[in-house]
């Protein structure tokens, strides 16, 4: 049963080459192969306390291939075991060999072997260099290296040397690729035939190693990089790739060679036909500069383009910048602007716009410190992170305790592009109508693309919503504020291309939740159901062009209803559009694409919060007049009974132990309901945390049983 999403290719000279460079390209917060993350304690990260290396060994898991990893390594070093050296590598290489073929295990050896061979060396000559390039090991890798291998003589008079000259001790990435350039160690370039020499291939891939010479020499013409989205995983999926796709498109009809690099087999983005040339290779810095670097070899113009392939490129911008690499369209200094949420926060405070309450925390108590301020509940998460990822509501002190212990480690976890991991503290806005927007800007004109309406409440995750165009149940007066809103920020951060905006509507109030200068998820969407080519427009307006000259000047108008495909952390893949004249028949329609049918007849149950429960009233009505029976937990049955609806009384299934016994002692539980085929439709509003604990038996059981489940009365309507 395939248990994960996405995948990555990587290609080189040797398997050892491509396996690290395929590790680097899964974008997990890994430079390369090495040893199981552990925290302060010696623990290892994301396992429970007692969980060991050998554990990971026989169990398959995500971090298998780095537990072998670190088994071979601790035998190359002698350790964990008083045998000699080579019977310590024997008893490692069984043990290994029992979990992948021998051959592979051996090649894994020689990366370790190696490693170890580069933390005795201290200091690297250009033939160690080259051999560790040839054996797929990243210059941030080597700095990690260096930087963890015990202190020997050599090693130690590098650091001395450098803090004599005011360096830090620690060699960072940028160190080593400065030695190496010095030592004349670059990559190469090779083209795999994708006619097998049968006739000329017009559009190879091409894939980087350090041999003695290249092949496939860059051509005089001005060109635009066009960096992916790399592998599909829940957050960052093929909406993105869309986007890359007609950037390439739009940017070839200017003139312009379009170059794509990414690692990921199954876009269309890596088609052989979508670019001029297309790189298979991790879309990391060293990667990117290199292959920038070789394609300014022809003289031409070359920039990037970062803004359409999601997070992955964004974390780049900053450092290609710093780099010297032209970054078309929107700047970094916007991008960062929008994701430093104390700078946002003066901004919005600047334009009169008004958002939730927040702060950005780097410590448990600081966090406390900001919650102590605002009041639960409360959203976190991490910043430089697309789809929601580690986000959480947290209600409580102990809540938010656990959060920052287990979450993530905001002192010491950086993101691959160098950020600092900040802890973004917002106030949640429970109850809230969530909205939408995409925009095109060229830097003196914003034109609005879509507004969506969130089906769903505010906090279910964008990704995971069903949002409606045009908005079906918002006033015409607060469309007229996010127009405003749009516009201004769009203005004032100097964007110049995509940009979506998130607000939240609460007791009339338009709050801005969040900005995006790049292209969002919901772009693919919005152009299909609009017939405007906003990511094609976009990419032309990024090149130079003017809104005018694209011919977007005011919003498109929607011919009909559409819609696309659940707490702050996005938790699904894929997406499925419905289109029709009214809004209902384009839900139902959007519904039946994702396999997900509504019942025609049998029971509903019907369990809402306080709030909720008048609106829910109407709906158990018309339930009741489609010929449903009517099942409730007991405060929502009261009212229906209280109006002479006829309705099934069922307990809460308050423990699970209980509802497994409940047969015995009389306590006929929704759990039990369903298990007995009862119910067919589900209609959960939680409401605080008790509620949600308790709906998430209900919710587990009815996606096991695969039993339709609507959370939001908006949705049930």
């Amino acid at each position: 049963q395939m248990k994960s999403v996405g995948e990555v290719m990587a290609i080189g000279r040797t398997f050892k080459e491509a396996l690290q460079k395929g590790v680097r390209s899964l974008e997990i917060g890994r430079d390369g192969l090495g040893p199981l993350t552990r925290d302060e304690k010696g623990q290892l990260k994301g396992y429970a306390p007692d969980a060991s290396a050998a554990e990971l060994m026989r169990v398959p898991n995500r971090d298998r291939l780095f537990a072998v990893f670190e088994r071979l390594l601790e035998a190359e070093r002698g350790e964990g075991t008083g045998a000699d050296g080579g019977a310590a590598d024997e008893a490692a290489l069984r043990e290994c060999s029992e979990i992948y073929d021998p051959w592979f295990v051996a090649q894994m050896q020689e990366i370790a072997r190696f490693q170890i061979a580069i933390e005795k060396a201290g200091q690297l000559d250009a033939w160690t260099m080259r051999q560790a390039k040839r054996m797929g090991f990243s210059d941030a890798q080597i700095a990690r290296v260096l930087n963890e291998a015990p202190d020997g003589e050599e090693r130690g008079e590098r650091r001395e040397e450098r803090e004599k000259t005011s360096q830090s001790p620690q060699l960072s990435e940028a160190d080593v690729r400065g030695l190496r350039e010095r030592l004349g160690v670059v990559p190469t370039y090779h083209q795999v035939d994708t006619c097998a020499a049968e006739f000329a291939a017009y559009t190879p891939y091409l894939y980087s190693s350090y041999e003695s010479e290249g092949e496939a020499p860059p051509t005089a013409r001005d060109k635009v990089i066009i960096l992916g989205g790399g592998p599909n995983r829940i957050g960052q999926g093929i909406e993105f790739d869309y986007c890359c796709c007609h950037a390439s498109f739009a940017l070839q009809e200017m003139g312009f060679e379009t170059v794509m690099i990414n690692c990921n087999p199954e876009t269309v983005s890596t088609d052989y036909d979508t670019s001029d040339r297309l790189y298979f290779e991790p879309l990391t810095l060293e990667d990117v500069l290199h292959i920038y670097q070789r394609e300014a070899e022809g003289g031409s113009q070359v920039k990037v383009l970062v803004q359409y392939g999601g997070q992955t490129p964004l974390n780049l911008a900053a450092g290609l910048q710093a780099a010297g690499v032209p970054i078309v369209g929107t700047q970094p200094e916007a991008i960062e602007l929008a994701e430093d949420r104390e700078r946002f926060s003066a901004l919005l405070a600047e334009l009169d716009i008004p958002a939730p309450d927040s702060g950005i925390a780097h410590s448990t108590g600081q966090a406390l410190a900001i919650a102590a301020r605002i009041g639960y509940p409360l959203v976190v998460r991490p910043s430089y992170v697309l789809g929601g990822r580690a986000m959480a509501v947290v209600d409580d002190e102990e809540s938010l305790r656990h959060y920052m212990s287990q979450a993530v480690d905001v002192d010491q976890e950086m993101t691959t592009s160098g950020q600092e991991v900040a802890i973004l503290v917002d106030q949640f806005l429970e109850d809230a109508y969530e909205v939408d927007v995409d925009a095109v800007a060229d830097g003196e004109r914003v034109v609005i693309g879509g507004i969506l309406q969130h089906i769903e409440e505010a906090g279910i995750h964008s990704g995971d919503s069903a949002c409606v165009l045009p908005p079906y149940k918002i006033s015409g007066y607060h469309l007229s504020i996010i127009r405003e809103y749009t516009e201004k920020l769009g203005l004032a951060l100097g964007v110049r291309g995509l940009m979506n905006v998130q607000y939240a509507i609460k007791d009339d109030v338009v709050y801005v939740i969040e900005v995006n200068p790049r292209a969002s998820r919901t772009v693919p969407f919005v152009s299909k159901a609009t017939g405007v080519p906003l990511a094609k427009m976009a990419a032309w307006v990024k090149a130079g062009k003017s809104l005018e000259e694209v011919g977007l000047l005011e919003e498109p108008e929607v011919r009909g209803f559409a819609d696309t495909l659940l707490g702050p952390e996005m938790r699904s893949t894929g997406e499925v559009m419905g289109h029709a004249q009214n809004f209902g028949h384009a839900f139902a329609k959007s519904q039946l694409g994702a396999d997900y049918r509504l019942p025609v007849d049998g029971g509903v149950l019907i369990t809402v919060n306080d709030y909720d429960k008048g609106a829910a009233l109407k709906l158990a009505r018309d339930f009741s007049r489609m010929g449903f029976d009517l099942y409730a937990t007991q405060g929502t049955a009261a009212l229906i009974q209280r109006v002479g609806l006829p309705v099934v009384v069922l307990n809460k299934a308050a423990t699970m132990e209980a509802s497994l016994h409940s047969a015995g002692n009389g306590a006929y539980t929704t759990l039990d309901a369903m298990r007995d085929g009862k119910i067919g439709l589900i209609i959960n509003t939680p409401l605080g945390p008790h509620s949600r604990a308790d709906g998430q038996r209900i919710r587990t059981l009815a996606t096991r049983m695969e039993i339709p489940l609507i959370t939001t009365l908006s949705a049930a309507q």
